[in-house]
């Protein structure tokens, strides 16, 4: 089982940045992929990004292609670096960990891969 807390979240004018960071314990694997969701008020949950565990490919969704960037050190941190936010990036942000156990495979932006969660963070953009 894998443990992920998030941190980073806040308040911040529109065109600002924030960076989320979401520091993992537990067993975490080469293979897993970390993710990054969000939930906003009235809506599902929606994938963000996400990252092989060895940083070598990346997703984004297109709403924050260009703006955000997800990271990972291999110490078992992944980090979202959010610029140019927008109101519309008003959520509370979810790390995720998938470890690519299905067959057939999920697509990194299939929130049903992903079996541990953060409790969240809070990120609110103001007009």
């Amino acid at each position: 089982q894998v443990q992920l807390v998030e941190s980073g979240g806040g308040l911040v004018q529109a065109g600002g940045s924030l960076r989320l960071s979401c520091a993992a314990s537990g067993s975490i694997f080469t293979n897993y992929i970390m993710g990054w969701f969000r939930h906003a008020p009235g809506k599902e949950r929606e994938f963000v990004a996400a990252i092989t565990w060895t940083g070598g490919n990346t997703t984004y969704a297109d709403s924050v292609k260009d703006r955000f960037t997800i990271s990972t050190d291999n110490a078992k941190n992944t980090d979202l670096q959010m610029n140019s936010l927008k109101p519309e990036d008003t959520a509370v942000y979810y790390c995720a960990a998938n470890p690519r156990v299905w067959s057939p495979p999920f697509p990194p932006s299939e929130i049903r891969g992903y079996v541990d969660w953060g409790q969240g963070t809070q990120v609110t953009v103001s007009s």
